[in-house]
Order: C-alpha cells, then sequence, then structure tokens
C-alpha cells in the first residue's frame, strides 16, 4: 500500500488534469498517454465537404458548461480524425452494412486515406500505456497463437444516437446488457437504459446535480451526494449499481422511483471505486462486491443495505470476480501478482504469478473451474483452479492493455476487449485457439454479453463516431437439429 496519496491519484488520471476534474478526455489521453490515431489534418478538407448524414452534433449538444469546454479541448483530437460535427445522426444496419456501408459510418470513399491504410497507422502508432515499462513487450513470447476463423457474433447494427463515455481511461466496465434488447450504460452525467426494440434511450439517474436516496436504510446517507464522477458500474436482474471517484456508492432498483440507496465506502483521499460485481448469495439475497482503490474489498448485503464483508490488501484492488459457487474470490491490482482468496474469510488460497504489469479484468467461466485476468501488459492469461502454479493459456490482444474479459452464460465464447479498436471472442470449446475478431475505431467503455448468449453490445467512445455496436450471435445448425 502507498503511504503518499499523491502518488497514487498520480496513478489513476491523466496527466495535467487535477482533483475534482474530469480525468479523461481524448485530447489530453492523446496526449499523455502517447496515443497517435494518425495525422488526419491533412484530410480536413475533404472532411468538412462530408454530407450531413455522416456527421454528428455541435459541442453544443453536449451537458452542461463542462463538457462544452471538453468539446472544445477535444476538437483538435476528434475533429481533426474525421471531420466537423453536425446535429444529423444515422445509424447502420446489418443490411446497409453488407451493401459496403462502413458500420460506423466513416464515409471512407470521401477520404484519401482507405481504411486499411488508416488501420495500418493505428497499429504502427497505438501505444499501450503501461505501469511497468516493456511489460507489453516481454509478455509476448509466452503468448499462444490464434486462428481467426469464423464468425461468432454477426454485425446486427450501429446506435449513434446514444453515447457511450468514459471518465477513467483505465476503468472500462461501463456497458452491461440484462436481455437481447435492454442495455445500462453511462452517458456524460446520465445512467442510461437504451432499448434494441424501441430504439430510445432513457435517462434513470443525472448525476450532475444532486442525487439523494428516497429510501430510508440504516447506512445511507440522506443527504447523497453532488456532481458524482461515475467511475464504474454494474446492473444486474433489477439493480443498479455506480461507483464514483470519490468512493460513491449510488444503488437503484430498476422497478422502483428514484435512488435506493447512496453511501460512501470511504473517506480515504485514495477512494476511487474501481469495479462494482453484483451477485445472489446461496439464500437468494442480492449482495454487490466493490473494489476500490484504497486498497479495500468491502462486501455490501442489499436485503439489509449493510456492509457484511470488508478485506484491505496491500495494494488497489481494480478487478474482482466471484466463482460461481459463491466461495472464491479473484482479486486483481495495482501489482502484477494477482490472488485467488476465500470468499467468506478473505484469507489466501493461492497467488497468481505470470503477469507483468497492473490488472483490470477477471471473470470466471460458468463451470467454475477455469477463469480469466486481464492485464497492461497486453495478455489476457487463463487459469485452471486445480492447477494455479501457472496459467493455461496466454492470449494476445493487438494494440494495448485487456481492460475487460466477459464470458457468455454456456460457457462457449469469451469476450476480450482491448482499450480501443478491438474485442476478440474466442471459442473457448476450441481450447481458445480460435478467435473472432471485431475491429472499429474508438476507446471502448465496456463489453457485455446479454444473458441468454444471443446478444453482444459494445461501447464505443468517440466525439464525432461515439455510439453502442450491437452484435448477434450466429447459430450453425446441423440437419439434424431442423427436425
Amino acid at each position: 500500500m502507498r503511504s503518499s496519496f499523491e502518488g497514487e491519484y498520480e496513478r489513476k488520471r491523466v496527466e495535467g488534469v487535477g482533483r475534482g476534474q474530469r480525468l479523461y478526455d481524448a485530447s489530453t489521453l492523446e496526449k499523455h498517454k502517447g496515443i497517435s490515431i494518425g495525422n488526419m489534418s491533412q484530410y480536413h478538407e475533404e472532411v468538412e465537404e462530408m454530407g450531413d448524414d455522416y456527421e454528428m452534433g455541435e459541442a453544443g449538444d453536449e451537458t452542461g458548461d463542462e463538457y462544452q469546454e471538453r468539446a472544445g479541448r477535444e476538437s483538435d483530437s476528434d475533429d481533426e480524425e474525421f471531420g466537423h460535427s453536425s446535429s444529423k445522426v444515422t445509424d447502420t444496419s446489418s443490411a446497409q452494412a453488407r451493401k459496403g456501408k462502413d458500420i460506423q459510418g466513416i464515409p471512407w470513399e470521401r477520404l484519401s486515406i482507405t481504411r486499411e491504410k488508416y488501420r495500418q497507422t493505428r497499429l504502427e502508432q497505438y501505444k499501450n500505456y503501461e505501469n511497468i515499462a516493456d511489460s507489453g513487450e516481454a509478455s509476448e513470447k509466452e503468448c499462444k497463437a490464434t486462428e481467426k476463423v469464423g464468425t461468432y457474433y454477426e454485425f446486427w447494427q450501429n446506435t449513434r444516437s446514444v453515447k457511450s463515455t468514459i471518465l477513467h481511461f483505465q476503468l472500462r466496465n461501463l456497458v452491461w446488457a440484462t436481455s437481447k434488447h435492454d442495455v445500462y450504460l453511462m452517458s456524460h452525467f446520465s445512467v442510461l437504459h437504451w432499448s434494441a426494440l424501441t430504439g430510445q434511450p432513457k435517462e434513470l439517474v443525472n448525476v450532475q446535480g444532486h442525487v439523494a436516496p428516497r429510501e430510508k436504510h440504516p447506512g445511507s446517507l440522506a443527504e447523497g451526494f453532488s456532481q458524482t464522477q461515475v467511475s464504474t458500474l454494474a446492473v444486474k436482474d433489477n439493480l443498479l449499481v455506480a461507483g464514483g471517484f470519490q468512493g460513491e456508492l449510488i444503488c437503484k432498483n430498476l422497478d422502483r422511483e428514484g435512488v435506493s440507496f447512496c453511501c460512501r465506502t470511504t473517506y480515504d483521499d485514495n477512494a476511487i471505486t474501481n469495479a462494482v460485481e453484483i451477485y445472489n448469495s446461496p439464500s437468494g439475497a442480492v449482495h454487490f462486491i466493490a473494489s476500490n482503490n484504497d486498497c479495500g474489498v468491502r462486501n455490501y448485503d442489499m436485503e439489509r443495505f449493510q456492509l457484511c464483508k470488508h478485506f484491505r490488501f496491500h495494494w488497489p484492488v481494480n478487478h474482482t470476480s466471484l466463482s460461481p459457487d459463491g466461495k472464491l474470490l479473484i482479486i486483481v491490482g495495482d501489482d502484477p501478482e494477482g490472488m485467488v482468496i476465500d470468499a467468506n474469510s478473505g484469507k489466501v488460497v493461492h497467488k497468481l504469478n505470470g503477469h507483468l504489469d497492473y490488472s483490470f479484468a477477471s471473470a470466471w467461466h460458468p463451470n467454475g473451474i477455469t477463469f480469466a485476468t486481464g492485464n497492461q501488459d497486453k495478455t489476457c492469461r487463463v487459469w485452471d483452479i486445480r492447477n494455479l502454479s501457472k496459467s493455461t493459456d496466454v492470449l494476445r490482444g493487438n494494440i494495448g492493455a485487456i481492460r475487460s474479459v466477459r464470458f457468455t452464460s454456456d460457457g462457449q465464447f469469451m469476450a476480450m476487449a482491448e482499450p480501443a479498436d478491438f474485442v476478440h471472442v474466442f471459442d473457448v470449446q476450441s481450447g481458445y485457439n480460435k478467435c473472432q475478431e471485431l475491429d472499429f475505431f474508438g476507446e471502448i467503455s465496456g463489453v457485455s454479453f446479454s444473458p441468454d448468449t444471443e446478444a453482444l453490445f459494445v461501447g464505443v467512445w468517440d466525439r464525432t463516431y461515439g455510439s453502442l455496436l450491437q452484435y448477434r450471435r450466429v447459430h450453425n445448425y446441423l440437419y439434424h437439429d431442423l427436425f
């Protein structure tokens, strides 16, 4: 555990952005993370001539003065990349994509650079963020070769009428699907529900102003919070939990009006809520686990609205995942070494050695035997609980850290998301030897399979082409399956 707030806070921010300000925008990210998106300014005149059908809203469409200021800062990066904005927004359907339209609506035919050339530029110039120098390069020799074959999830629709946004460049768990039609995400200060049936977003909570609970529960802060910066989100069944930069936790029951419960996990200066996981206990009670930058992991019982467990570790905890049987908990954070602990006692069962940098993602396979961890060394490691001396598979991305990992509920596929441009869908039954690569442009705010495995949603953060990408599962039926 670091004793200095300044040192730890420095890690979890973009340089040059102070406390109490937004910690993420495209221009500062590009400058300070070293991300190069290519010199699009030479194509600027051609982009300016694009029709309204290809362009997004003006900065004035942003919510609040802060967003207008941010939009001005972003203009040098996003507008130079793909051009000015206008008020008209268009979506892309699967039928249009089959006829040749770019899934994000980028009019490559009007630019003097091809998509292939721009992709190559991104691959060559995107610089991965590392806390431990050269971790991405050092990990490459261990990675297995995978065959990019087949289509497990096909493109269905890109919705640009809802913009998924990010506040922290390392935390990418801001998109959650509760069905193949229902998605929850952050869009600036709004927690939104988006319906694939109506194509319309609905604001559930606006955290820009004052948020206070309508219900009275022990431990709930009746005064609530103001101007909460949401760092992470989780939704399951009827419960939504949003975590904030100052240790805030905001809980909402989706079948009730208003917010149900508010609390602050810690008053420590280093209080970012890094991840939240909602689960049902063996008794059926609803719980959630909050991973915090103050080195703590807290378990809340939402039947009684009380903190029931608090485990402390020696480094900030970035993500946790509870095993399907509820007995084991994966702990990963600001240390290359992860842990599997007893979920009831907090005692370490086994340490996880292999990663070379800090980890920000973890997930259990539904079989409860294997699990995966995602790291800034550009790898996702797959582990077998029966032998944790080393990982069974080491999977590698294309350009950056593995910020999010998800398994389908049937265990057939695993999605591995990089910070931008790529989501890899692995065929688990092939031993992770085969995968599908989803290829687009933009920072990834989150990925989520629907519980029935029929849909995959990807949030894309970009001022001009920010959107929600939707994919549908492909079923390859054998002849006798038709009868």
